[in-house]
């Protein structure tokens, strides 16, 4: 017998979901930044090299066995610090206001709070994705350029910081707020990109495997099975604009008379795509995209389903298990 009443459940605030997707998401990225590091360095390979450039790296499996072999543990976690960061703005975002955006924009166009619809579901997680994406630019900025940086095997630019406050001070020196929210574009257009497709499929594909009893809502294999659909389709829908992000990121910049810093190859994302579709091809927007399925999928099916068993341990210990009567 409790000896405490047991609260009703009521929904999670924006803040809470905020803070439980951003924890979800640092367990995933503990294990996603190793694969994110190959890519990142195999979407800088022969950047802009229509012979291909010289190939450093063969394939995903060859960059991970060289880093370590070169740089060791250090070097396959290049950039983990601000990647925890940027994974609580990112995914805190992402987890935590895409509920209330899909309820708010169901409520505009006359529908049910609730109701699961494609295209509402689609818009809420693009928006929330974008938000997460503009507040999480500095740190993913530098997450990109640490693990781009290489003392041994370099490819595209290098550059070099001690850590993560060193990076963000150097570049607020030299180019102030403006040069933090470098590829602010690019990254909403990737973001929003992935967003739109990670939680609207994540939550059509649970609602599809518990509605034909397939599995039951509360089973960790629904939450790994819907997850990892997830991350295919954020994969399939990602990789293009992820490549352009990745490159605009890193690309050398040089002073304008105004002393303002451009950068040396890109004016945009939709330039870099074009500029990469002309010299190396459609594949070259698919560079990485092994390694980019290698951190996608099993970082989608670590963040959703942790979140959900997080959110479950949270609203138990909240409100009481329902056995305790």
């Amino acid at each position: 017998m409790s000896i405490l009443p047991k609260r009703e459940p009521r929904p999670l605030s924006t803040g809470e979901g905020f803070i439980l997707g951003g924890l979800a998401a640092c367990v995933a990225v503990t294990f996603s930044n190793i694969p994110d590091v190959a890519k990142t360095r195999m979407q800088l390979q022969g950047e802009l090299a229509k012979d291909g450039g010289v190939r450093v790296y063969k394939n995903v499996v060859d960059v991970m066995v060289k880093t370590w072999k070169n740089e060791g543990i250090r070097g396959m976690q290049r950039g983990l610090g601000p990647a925890y960061a940027y994974q609580i703005l990112l995914n805190g975002s992402r987890l935590g206001f895409y509920e209330p955006l899909r309820h708010s924009i169901n409520r505009m166009v006359g529908l049910n709070p609730t109701d699961q619809m494609p295209i509402t579901s689609i818009i809420a997680g693009a928006g929330s994705g974008a938000v997460g994406a503009v507040l999480g630019n500095p740190l993913f900025l530098i997450k990109a350029r640490m693990q781009a940086y290489s003392p041994a095997l370099p490819v595209g630019h290098q550059h070099f910081y001690k850590h993560s406050w060193d990076a963000l001070s150097t570049i607020f020196r030299a180019e102030g707020l403006r040069g933090l929210v470098r590829g602010v574009d690019a990254a909403v257009l990737r973001t929003a990109m992935g967003s739109s497709a990670q939680l609207p499929t994540y939550n059509w594909t649970k609602n599809q495997i518990i509605k034909r009893g397939i599995l039951p809502a509360d089973s960790v294999w629904t939450f790994l099975a819907s997850s990892t659909v997830s991350g295919m389709c954020v994969l399939l829908v990602m990789q293009p604009a992820d490549t352009a992000l990745t490159r605009m990121y890193n690309q050398p910049t040089k002073v304008m008379p105004n002393g303002r810093h451009v950068g040396l190859l890109y004016k945009n994302p939709f330039d870099c795509l074009w500029k990469t579709l002309k010299a190396e091809g459609p594949f070259g927007w698919y560079k990485g995209s092994t390694a980019h399925l290698m951190r996608i999928v099993p970082h989608t099916v670590i963040t959703l389903t942790a979140n959900d068993v997080i959110i479950g341990l949270y609203k138990k210990l909240l409100f009481g298990s329902p056995k305790d009567d």
